[in-house]
């Protein structure tokens, strides 16, 4: 199948960091050159899990928004939009969920993780359990050839083939594609403490950072816990600055220099550490440049997303017309 449109969207949760900027939006910025792409502000995917406290939504979504932007994500190339702003996504998600086998949705191994691992909230919900049907009917009614996804999102891109299936089966339609998925390798970003980055874990460098930040929290992250002392002999493979920072930024000479220096202990783990900081700081430069630039821009994000809307519904809209006929529920259409 040849990819002509690719849709994507981020839970808003605020400002981004490096794991973000490395793991998807560079990704991002290359998809845009290639295909129609649409990227959207998932909040209604935010509150299958945040349900009980939405306070905080609408400001990270204008966080967020401004740092895609920051980063080289731009309106002209893409489509941005608010995902609660279409309410055909709602539409399309009920109508799906009426033909979603509940068995589909139980063996789904992100389900059964998440059910697993967190403890702190309450997810015995509908919208929880729901959540890829909500997904697909976020992709499929843009009529998305494909998905960009990391290897763990893989199993709900092939449930949304199958609810595609399905559905033009029943309904003896072929409205929808089955989308395919686009595979990206995301990189693991390894936080300050060694853990991955996470902005729950507090062990993110963000990419509004102020220099003397990045340098406190680069300057203080864990290494290899066998060297306790200057002398202590390293293993880079196991060293969190080495794993993320120096592989990301630096040359194949300095990678050598790096794992030479740590295992023979010829030199320490700040000094190894403040190698890699002009370059840490030479990426973000531009992008806290630009985003300072469009924080001064009042009400710009706003304008993006309600331009993205609009486009996104049109689109939306057509394919829901098309839905409803399919389904017969067309009645003041005066077709059913």
């Amino acid at each position: 199948m040849k990819i002509q449109r690719i849709v994507s969207g981020m839970r808003p949760s605020g400002r981004l960091h490096l794991g973000h900027l490395h793991g998807v939006m560079e990704n991002w910025l290359d998809l845009q050159k290639r295909y129609d792409a649409f990227f959207f502000v998932a909040d209604w995917h935010a509150l299958t899990s945040e349900y009980a406290d939405p306070s905080g939504l609408t400001g990270n979504a204008e966080e967020m928004v401004v740092d895609w932007m920051a980063a080289g994500l731009a309106p002209g190339s893409s489509t941005i939009f608010l995902q609660s702003y279409i309410k055909e996504h709602a539409e399309l998600h009920l109508l799906l969920s009426m033909i979603t086998p509940l068995s589909w949705l139980e063996r789904n191994p992100t389900y059964k993780e998440q059910m697993a691992e967190v403890k702190d909230k309450d997810l015995h919900t509908y919208g929880f359990l729901g959540y890829p049907v909500l997904q697909t009917a976020d992709i499929i009614i843009y009529k998305a050839d494909g998905v960009p996804v990391g290897i763990d999102q893989a199993p709900h891109i092939e449930l949304s083939r199958e609810i595609v299936r399905r559905f033009n089966y029943i309904y003896k339609a072929e409205i929808f594609l089955e989308p395919a998925t686009l595979l990206t390798e995301v990189p693991k970003i390894l936080g300050t403490d060694g853990r991955k980055m996470s902005k729950s874990y507090n062990n993110a460098i963000y990419l509004s950072d102020e220099p003397e930040e990045v340098e406190r929290k680069i300057l203080t992250m864990v290494t290899d816990p066998a060297r306790k002392r200057r002398n202590d002999k390293g293993n880079p493979d196991i060293c969190p600055v080495y794993l993320t920072f120096h592989r990301m930024y630096s040359s194949d000479e300095r990678l050598e220099w790096v794992r030479d220096g740590c295992t023979t202990a010829s030199i320490g783990c700040i000094e190894c550490k403040k190698t890699i900081l002009p370059h840490v700081l030479d990426k973000l430069g531009p992008i806290q440049e630009r985003r300072r630039e469009l924080l001064g821009q009042k009400g710009l994000v706003r304008e993006v997303l309600e331009e993205g809307g609009r486009k996104a519904r049109e689109v939306a809209a057509s394919t829901m017309e098309e839905v409803r006929t399919a389904m017969r529920l067309d009645l003041f259409n005066g077709n059913s």
